[in-house]
């Protein structure tokens, strides 16, 4: 008998509804802060965001409609499939059974694109004509370089430098749909030329990135140039909830009313977030349902660092955001994760850890690119080294439900492909890459710098 492999759901079948997870979280939400440690008004961020998606950040609305104009550029690659990983169970030896929502089939390669679309979107429709933005392995610049190239915006993208150096192909995509990409810290903005004056030779990071680009958005005469954000923001997490929405209902054509366990790898929240929140809803509901955050162990956010007000880039021109922050200055080791490396966590994401609605793991990246491999030999696809993240406490659950005996049902989120990211794997299985853990001295060391700033409750 032939076994189903693929679940798919029709065009028609896609979510016309965002999930908001603030209204429904069990302890509300710290408000982000501003100048003097005063609550925010949406009018202060807008030099940054338009005033249409501000709302959609301070909103409390726990459903909000995906216009029909992002739904339809969505549809050339959503509803994406939900994968049962067969193979990988029976190279396991597993009891359990593994699904997976393939975030990979989009145009961008990874799940970017769900937030990358409405956001450029939302800027046109405002009279915005160019975005900046920030990425660290590059997947975030692609996607926004996609969705400006689909919607008739400008984009310019400030590529962290080590993975501007380690990925050359990722910036020729964003180069191919008609965006600038640079190496940052750059010599085209202040923050940047003074970083590199400083120290000449960094790596960078996204929060200097981040500090470049929002310089360069709010310093434009004609205010027609606007800032966007690829994770940690409000908003950011609401439009990438459609994954987890879809897995939904693809998981119930299974005949499986709810997976026993869901993971997701976390760099600032966004692929988390988009898969787990519309579980989390149920879990706030009583449903029993086990949510893992996997994180790499050379930038612990969620396993280390405090939960704290803290700023989302270097040169503290961002708003304060309550969030588990290894400090706004940490510079991350140059694994190859690149979208794994930065200090903070999503709001949304901190305020569920906080209320013990998920929990946090961390893991070394020799132990992802070997499950990474596995996974490439048994389902075909090279995972990015992000999702091998996901794989690896995917994993770990697998032999665990071996151990148990127990038939569990694990949800993972395939965050995206790595077919640019070779270069990693090719270290890796020539024993290049060396783990490597940040010693608690240096990230206490590092939150000095916010010691004195607001506390969250």
């Amino acid at each position: 008998m032939t076994r189903q492999k693929k679940i798919f759901l029709s065009e028609s079948e896609m979510p016309k509804q965002w999930y908001n997870l603030a209204p429904d979280l069990p302890t509300p939400m710290n408000p982000p802060l501003g100048p003097g440690g005063k609550p925010l008004s949406p009018e202060q961020l807008a030099p940054v965001f338009p005033m249409n998606l501000i709302e959609q950040e301070v909103s409390q609305q726990r459903w909000i409609d995906i216009p029909d104009e992002v739904r339809q550029i969505l549809l050339q690659w959503r509803p994406s499939p939900l994968i049962r990983a067969y193979e990988l169970e029976e190279a396991l030896g597993t009891p359990a059974k593994i699904y997976y929502k393939n975030e990979g089939v989009s145009p961008a390669g990874s799940h970017k694109p769900n937030t990358a679309v409405p956001q450029a979107w939302y800027n046109k429709q405002f009279g915005i004509k160019k975005l900046t933005t920030e990425t660290g392995a590059g997947q975030w610049g692609t996607a926004l370089a996609y969705a400006c190239s689909q919607i008739g915006l400008e984009c310019k993208v400030y590529m962290v430098r080590v993975s501007f150096d380690q990925k050359p192909f990722r910036k020729l995509i964003m180069r191919t749909y008609g965006s600038r990409c640079i190496a940052s810290p750059s010599p085209e903005t202040n923050i940047g030329r003074e970083i590199l004056a400083k120290t000449p030779d960094t790596p960078g990071s996204l929060g200097i990135a981040i500090s470049e680009a929002i310089e360069e958005a709010v310093s434009d005469p004609n205010g027609e140039t606007r800032y966007s954000l690829g994770s940690v923001l409000n908003h950011v997490m609401l439009h990438q909830t459609i994954i987890g929405l879809e897995a939904k209902k693809q998981l119930a054509i299974a005949g499986i009313k709810k997976p026993d366990v869901i993971i997701a790898c976390c760099g600032g929240g966004s692929n988390f977030a988009g898969l787990t929140f519309p579980f989390m809803a149920d879990k706030i509901n009583g449903a029993d349902i086990q949510i893992i955050g996997v994180e790499p162990f050379s930038c612990p956010t969620l396993t280390k660092a405090p939960f704290v007000y803290d700023h989302g880039d270097v040169a503290q021109m961002t708003p304060m955001l309550p969030m588990y922050s290894l400090g706004h200055k940490f510079v991350a080791a140059p694994i190859h994760a690149g979208g794994l490396r930065y200090h903070g966590m999503a709001p949304l994401v901190s305020a569920a850890l906080r209320d013990k609605l998920m929990e946090a793991v961390a893991i070394h990246q020799s132990e992802c690119f070997e499950a990474g491999l596995l996974f490439a030999r048994t389902e075909g696809i090279v995972p990015a080294p992000e999702t091998t993240h996901a794989i690896a406490a995917t994993i770990r659950e697998a032999k665990k439900a071996k151990e148990e005996g127990k038939e569990k049902v694990i949800l993972f989120n395939f965050s995206g492909h790595g077919l640019m990211d070779l270069l990693g794997y090719e270290k890796y299985m020539d024993g290049q890459l060396s783990d490597y853990e940040y010693p608690d001295d240096y990230i206490k060391a590092n939150l000095e710098a916010i010691k004195d700033f607001p506390m969250p409750k």
